[in-house]
């Protein structure tokens, strides 16, 4: 369903968790519930935002490394000049 970009089958995958006994999947169930049509959007369409994701992730990666130590101008300049 995932690397087939077969977001229509997660109906009979949602129906599959709620009859077995695993109470965890159920809570998963329940959260791609309430949000439904977004998570068939995302197993469905070719767009992915993972790009963008990936540069948050290393602009809070460097933010972390320099908690406490400098202000905004320092944490901008590499945010700037990273790779």
């Amino acid at each position: 369903m995932l690397t087939g970009r077969q977001g229509e089958r997660l109906p009979d995958w949602l129906d599959a968790v709620r009859q077995d006994d695993l109470p965890s999947l159920h809570t998963l169930a329940a959260g791609i519930d309430r949000d439904r049509d977004a998570v068939i959007a995302g197993l469905t369409l070719p767009w992915s935002s993972g790009v963008v994701e990936g540069h948050v992730n290393r602009i809070k990666m460097l933010k972390r490394q320099m908690f406490g130590r400098a202000g905004f101008a320092l944490l901008r300049k590499r945010v700037l000049l990273a790779p």
